[in-house]
């Protein structure tokens, strides 16, 4: 599924209206509808009565389970058993975001569900489209009361439809309409926000004060990047996007790149083969061989768990490469791992001298992992050099190895044969990008493209909804994971699944992308499991893959 920016959404509006001819009421009709209709199936769900569907699908996370927050549905009847007991209060702004709320008002009254529009500003300031569906309210005998001229109480209503201010909108809420998004929070009614909640940025998911904090968002016509980026995505609730009459073939056409991860786009988008089929004639060269370079003596284990994601991820062979002092101690501790002595200093770590152990050692293998639980020592930016300009096959890059190219301009090194993924967290991509860790996650998904773009990586941006991006400005957002993936080595498993996906034959956005799924939903697996999502650690991770 696409996702889009406000001035993308509108440039999409544009041609459909100006060269394919669709109306824009006629646009807004159908918008209306279907808020109209989410809402009832909202109404439905909380009195006990059963889910219409209708004609469309569920996208789910692959566990059979509608794990993400997300849907993609059809039309479905606008009839409710228990309109009686509804009572909607229908916030109109004055633009078009007001023009699909006071259409949604009228197919709410159609199912017999009691309405009153509540007008942030006087109605006859409505124009366009807008003003034609304040008419056709009027005439329907619609109640209506403007905010501040009025009496409303909140506490008669039954839910409230938020259709204030929409993608156009700019900068924080004032005036009555932030008198408005703070009552209805306030109300402690549920709250549907159409196409984005009021407040909230729909390009970056920055919330403004005040925002409205959604139980459903139904977003017209394409995502919006802004519901997918925290903290914006925590403020829509469940996210419901609906077709409105905009050809999807129009996408391309206006450069949309920037994608939902699903199985469908990793299968149909990605050529990913998501189930991970095996030949019957395949042996453990078949699948590649990783070179993991990682570990210190206080911080071994981080290698460890990169090298056994690397095989959980479906390696046929991982060597793990640590310095020479070390080995005693991890003999044995993942029997199915290869170990590989590169020399190292007499307290076991890392030094400049290991560089040329590593290189004949990645001659021999077909991606190299480097940087889990690595530490820092003298001369590691030279180190990392010559791995960068002297290996051959593609090239993860974790932890404090993204804390030595954060310290040196690598755009002069040579370009190299095999692909590069990145995969910083958000203090690790502030320290690479010169800037502050709040102005890494003001724009995830845009600092990532340009990133990717710049350098000529794959990066991989972790955090909640991860972000992978690609040099040829495509980008990905998942949404596969749990909070109780917040543990100390989890990214470490990342790098490792990356890493094995690549030894076995995918490219470097499918691998980066199809693992961030994978570590995601593995997540998910293994807090299932536990008696508590808080007991969840890295290697439980590992063994749900």
């Amino acid at each position: 599924m696409y996702l889009v920016t406000a001035e993308q959404m509108r440039e999409l509006d544009r041609i459909t209206i100006d060269r394919l001819g669709i109306p824009a009421v006629a646009l807004m009709e159908n918008a209306g509808r279907a808020i109209a209709e989410e809402i009832i199936e909202l109404c439905r769900k909380r009195n006990g009565g059963h889910a219409s569907r209708g004609i469309g699908r569920t996208v789910d996370n692959g566990t059979g389970q509608d794990l993400t927050g997300f849907d993609v549905s059809g039309d479905r009847a606008l009839t409710l058993d228990t309109a009686a007991a509804e009572h909607w209060f229908i916030l109109v702004g004055k633009g078009n975001n007001g023009g699909d709320g006071l259409v949604a008002a009228r197919y709410l009254r159609e199912a017999g569900i009691a309405v009153t529009l509540v007008y942030a500003v006087p109605p006859e300031s409505l124009t366009g489209e807008a003003a034609l569906q304040r008419d056709a309210a009027a005439a329907l005998g619609l109640s209506a009361a403007v905010y501040g001229q009025d009496p409303l109480d909140f506490a008669a209503c039954s839910g409230i439809l938020d259709a204030l201010l929409g993608t156009g909108a700019a900068g924080a809420p004032r005036g009555v309409y932030a008198e408005l998004i703070a009552a209805a929070n306030a109300s402690g009614k549920p709250i549907v926000s159409a196409d984005i909640p009021s407040g909230l940025n729909a390009d970056t998911g920055e919330m403004h004060a005040p925002c409205v904090h959604a139980s459903v968002t139904v977003c017209l016509a394409f995502l919006k990047r802004g519901l997918l980026q925290y903290p914006g995505a925590g403020a829509a609730g469940t996210v419901v996007v609906r077709a409105i009459g905009i050809p999807v073939s129009l996408a391309r056409e206006v450069g949309l790149q920037s994608y939902w991860l699903t199985p469908e786009v990793l299968q149909a988008g990605l050529g990913v083969d998501v189930l991970r089929h095996r030949s019957p004639e395949g042996h453990k060269g078949t699948y590649g061989h990783v070179l993991v370079a990682g570990g210190t003596l206080r911080m071994s284990g981080a290698g460890l768990l990169a090298a056994r994601a690397a095989l959980r991820a479906g390696s046929g062979l991982v060597t793990w490469a640590l310095p020479q002092k070390l080995l005693p101690a991890v003999i044995g501790a993942a029997p199915e791992l290869m170990l590989a002595d590169v020399g190292g200093d007499e307290q076991g770590n890392w030094n400049a001298g290991t560089a040329a152990e590593l290189l004949r050692l990645s001659a021999e293998r077909d991606v190299t992992a480097v940087g889990p639980g690595l530490g820092r020592f003298q001369g590691d930016t030279d180190w990392l050099r010559t791995l960068w300009e002297g290996t051959e096959g593609p090239l993860v890059i974790d932890a404090d190895a993204l804390n030595i190219l954060a310290e040196t301009d690598y755009s002069h090194w040579a370009s190299r044969p095999g692909s590069v993924v990145l995969t910083p967290h958000p203090g690790e991509m502030a320290r690479l990008a010169g800037i502050s860790t709040a102005e890494v996650q003001r724009d995830r998904i845009g600092l990532a493209e340009r990133y990717a773009r710049e350098h000529g990586v794959i990066l991989v941006l972790k955090g909640a909804h991860t972000v992978i991006a690609a040099p040829d400005g495509v980008s990905y957002v998942n949404t596969t994971g749990h909070p109780g993936m917040g543990t100390g080595g989890a990214g470490d498993v990342l790098t490792g699944i990356i890493a094995g996906l690549l030894a076995q034959g995918l490219n470097a956005l499918q691998a980066a992308a199809f693992g961030v799924y994978l570590h995601g939903l593995a997540g998910e697996r293994a807090a299932g499991l536990r008696n508590h999502p808080a007991s969840l650690i890295a290697g439980d991770i590992i063994e749900s893959l």
